[in-house]
């Protein structure tokens, strides 16, 4: 076990070297960098990041294929697609995702684009009353208020539930954090320092091996109790450490 200044300087250095450009082509991150429209890339995002389960080359795979069925043009094709246009995708599947729910996933941002002005706005108005729990719940709400089917309601995460919410904490990741050359920083209004640590199998494994989380489940409390700690080494932006705890697990299998 490494002394707290010690493993400091070795998350750092980790999370310096993942936050890096080349991260961008072997990540699914690398499909909302397709576009520059600010609700081209928070559509793409929020796609990409409800499809980030499996092998990231599968994944990417499906993506692509999902922004070519948009016209490449997502948040248009959000606001404005036709019946026959949206039947066009109707064969998509990627593992237990399909058109049912892709369909859904549609309707939900068409209204929310709409009525709501967008994800950012959604996010935010959870984030001012309740800080970013707030902000995963409220989202969670109004996303599924448009009649779903039973079906979907598993791929948009519950932490009411004790869900990690990973893919829903890795978006906020890619929308919120600046001065990265990964993430976006197009929501400013959200702070950084209440940003949640994306938690799956290899980010789990990695803090556990370094001691850094106690908790055995992948869970929302243990997606609080990882962030908590890895706030004492820097609590203005504790989910940098993201980087080096994915990219110690995924690249160098630690």
């Amino acid at each position: 076990m490494m002394p707290d200044d010690e493993l400091k300087d070795f998350l750092d250095h980790k999370a310096a070297y993942y936050q890096s450009r080349w991260f961008i082509d072997q990540d699914p991150v690398q499909i909302p960098h397709l576009f520059s429209k600010k609700e081209d890339i928070e559509i793409a995002a929020f796609f990409a990041a409800t499809l980030a389960w499996g092998k990231r080359a599968s994944i990417l795979i499906k993506c692509h294929e999902l922004m070519r069925g948009m016209d490449m043009a997502p948040h248009d094709f959000i606001l404005n697609a036709s019946p026959r246009e949206r039947k066009g995708l109707s064969s998509f599947v990627y593992r237990t995702f399909n058109s049912v729910d892709l369909n859904y996933f549609f309707t939900a941002l068409h209204h929310i684009y709409r009525q709501h002005d967008g994800l950012y706005p959604l996010f935010l108005e959870g984030f001012e009353q309740e800080g970013i729990k707030g902000a995963l719940a409220h989202f969670r709400q109004i996303f599924f208020s448009f009649n779903p089917p039973g079906r979907t309601g598993k791929h948009v995460a519950n932490i009411l539930k004790n869900s990690s919410a990973k893919r829903l904490n890795m978006f906020l990741r890619w929308m919120v954090r600046p001065d990265s050359p990964v993430d976006f920083g197009l929501w400013p209004k959200i702070e950084v320092s209440q940003l949640l640590i994306p938690l799956d199998l290899h980010v789990g494994r990695v803090a556990r091996s370094l001691n850094l989380l106690s908790r055995k489940q992948n869970d929302f409390k243990s997606v609080l109790e990882l962030t908590n700690r890895l706030a004492v080494f820097r609590p203005n932006d504790p989910v940098f450490y993201d980087y080096a705890l994915f990219g110690l697990g995924v690249y160098e299998k630690f």
